[in-house]
């Protein structure tokens, strides 16, 4: 579909997404399909369904390793 990007992400154990992640015009959501994924001070684990916004940033890491299923959006790229 036009303006969504989907994706598939396993994080190792104790990895850290290199650089912060910055969505100026678009959105991010992800579900946590296993592990737990630490968005600063919250521990995201199996089934919960994570979303940003518009001007939001985030670092996602995880201690235990994990897989994540998501997409991003751009309002602007989208028809309708």
């Amino acid at each position: 579909m036009p303006g969504i990007r989907t994706w598939v992400i396993d994080l190792a154990p104790g990895a850290e997404w290199p650089d912060l992640d910055v969505h100026e015009t678009y959105g991010e959501a992800y579900y946590v399909v296993s592990g737990e994924i630490i968005e600063g001070d919250r521990t995201h684990g199996p089934g919960t369904y994570v979303a940003f916004g518009p001007k939001t940033s985030h670092r996602p890491r995880s201690e235990t390793g994990a897989r994540a299923f998501g997409f991003n959006y751009d309002v602007t790229d989208s028809e309708g």
